[in-house]
């Protein structure tokens, strides 16, 4: 298996702490997919790069069957632990090992980015039995709201030129160019959308955490993590964001994409 270094390495570094300060989904997203694809039991859903579980776990709800495919194994090894009802395997988007034509559904929860598309998307399309469709789910930061902006500067001054990132329409390119591998692909439907207000009740400590834990900062030596950790700290102070407990709020937009296959 092959998976992006910063992802391969920070997220076997940052399980923990990627688990602890990252946001959930809003259940009226997930309420409104489960409707529209629809997801129950009897359906079977394959989540792709699933991490620890933060998407994997709603999907259970629905009580559909959920086939859960994460690449790093102490991301793996937390999913099972939370979630001892999903069966987990070690496959990539690209080469998930699961058998062909056994999905109504695939999801892909603030992963798409990481993967290889052109060879993913015919993997999905193996995998989907007709009529089914796939789901393309991230959290963006809000960055409307200018401490937001601030702390999401730093992430991108930091990151590498080949780090893939998910498509925020504040970053200096193209924000939609995911779309492009399926532009004139036979078999799929025009993109449906929908955003939905993400507000994620959270501390200081954890807010400096989801920093931390992003891949590219993980893979830092200890001197730079401090570096990185001073200047967020920095800017949550000069924004004066938190309450003297800590409290806060973190708001992000949960942004929803569903394509049908024929």
């Amino acid at each position: 298996m092959t998976v992006h270094h910063a992802a391969g390495v920070g997220y076997q570094r940052a399980a923990g702490v990627y688990e602890r300060s990252r946001p959930s989904y809003p259940l009226s997203a997930l309420a409104a997919l489960a409707d529209t694809l629809p997801l129950e039991a009897g359906r079977t859903v394959v989540d792709l790069g699933a991490g620890t579980g933060k998407f994997t776990r709603l999907l259970a709800l629905t009580g559909a069957e959920v086939l859960a495919v994460e690449p790093v194994r102490e991301m793996r090894e937390r999913l099972a632990e939370l979630l001892p009802g999903v069966a987990v395997t070690a496959g990539t988007a690209e080469a998930t090992g699961l058998p062909g034509g056994c999905a109504d559904a695939v999801v892909a929860a603030q992963s798409w980015h990481w993967f290889r598309t052109g060879e993913a998307l015919p993997e999905v399309e193996r995998l989907l039995r007709p009529g089914g469709a796939l789901v393309l789910v991230w959290n963006t930061y809000d960055t409307s709201v200018p401490w937001v902006r601030d702390f999401q500067d730093i992430y991108f001054r930091l990151a590498p030129k080949d780090l893939p990132s998910p498509p925020l329409a504040s970053r200096p390119g193209d924000p939609g160019g995911w779309r492009e591998v399926f532009a004139g692909r036979a078999g799929w439907s025009a993109i449906e959308e929908r955003h939905w207000p993400n507000p994620h009740s959270t501390t200081v400590v954890d807010v400096v955490e989801r920093m931390m834990s992003s891949s590219h900062i993980a893979v830092l030596d200890a001197a730079a993590q401090d570096r990185v950790r001073t200047e967020v700290e920095a800017v949550l102070a000069r924004h004066r964001v938190a309450g003297e407990d800590g409290a806060m709020e973190l708001p992000y937009t949960t942004d929803v994409y569903v394509l049908r296959r024929g």
